[in-house]
């Protein structure tokens, strides 16, 4: 997909302009370019971009709140927290509002990510699986870190040999179904995202090349819809292992519960 986007101006620009410092900070690491190669990759110029626009976005945005008199802009952004705020409660329990901002800022990156791709001149990062990726592992390690601070090192390990409801001496069978079962989150997270906007991108790309302006529109819309269904779908499946890690069931609490 990077020969894809090789003369975006913009990446042209960025390692114009940042490409001799990172290479002299990389020499003495042992890691080389030779003239004429890519030092900042495609995708990492996007994802710099997103920062920045969020960052920009967010700036405006918190010059301009007011309790007296909040603008349309402000109510809309009240109204998505109320619901995130919701769908985390509902999914994860009493304490969900605590993993809005992580939940919050990973949904806002990856749907304005996937969207990207449709502005000319640049290009979805999360069509390269290193973008994906990148957002699966600080899922995959946010949760499990969060597991641990609110059960327990212990106790959270212990669910993992046996769970709830299941009796003991299955511990050496289920262990190594639930690592694999978490390990595999890395690489459904990572690849579902990573394959649907990748093939939205090469569609968009060959229709274009076919008949420009025209026939590249109906997917361009379809790319909008699925591009913030896929958004949706991660923070989903990230409340759904939060509410695993941090709100697993044990017998002492059923007791204290009666």
């Amino acid at each position: 997909m990077e020969k894809l986007h090789h003369e975006l101006w913009i990446v042209q620009l960025a390692n114009a302009i940042f490409g001799p410092v990172v290479a002299s900070a990389l020499k003495p690491l042992g890691v080389h370019f030779g003239p004429g190669d890519r030092v900042v990759p495609d995708y990492l110029v996007m994802v710099g971009l997103i920062v920045l626009f969020l960052a920009t976005l967010s700036l405006v945005v918190r010059s301009r709140l007011s309790v007296e008199n909040p603008g349309k802009l402000q109510i809309v952004l009240e109204d998505i927290v109320g619901g995130l705020n919701g769908m985390l409660e509902a999914n994860v329990g009493p304490k969900g509002r605590a993993y809005l901002p992580i939940v919050g800022t990973i949904g806002l990156f990856i749907l304005t990510a996937n969207l990207m791709g449709l502005v000319p001149g640049l290009m979805a990062p999360t069509s390269n699986i290193n973008v994906t990726l990148g957002c699966a592992l600080t899922v995959w390690f946010y949760y499990h870190v969060q597991g641990v601070k609110e059960q327990g090192i212990l106790s959270y390990l212990k669910h993992f040999a046996a769970p709830p409801g299941a009796p003991l001496f299955m511990a050496p069978i289920m262990l190594p179904i639930e690592i694999i079962s978490h390990l595999s989150r890395v690489l459904s997270l990572s690849m579902r995202l990573f394959g649907n906007i990748f093939g939205e991108e090469l569609v968009i790309l060959i229709l274009f090349s076919i008949v420009p302006f025209l026939a590249p529109l109906p997917m361009m819309f379809l790319a909008i819809i699925t591009g913030t269904l896929q958004a949706f779908i991660f923070i989903m499946l990230t409340m759904i292992y939060l509410q695993g890690a941090v709100a697993a069931e044990h017998p002492e609490h059923g007791a204290h519960a009666h």
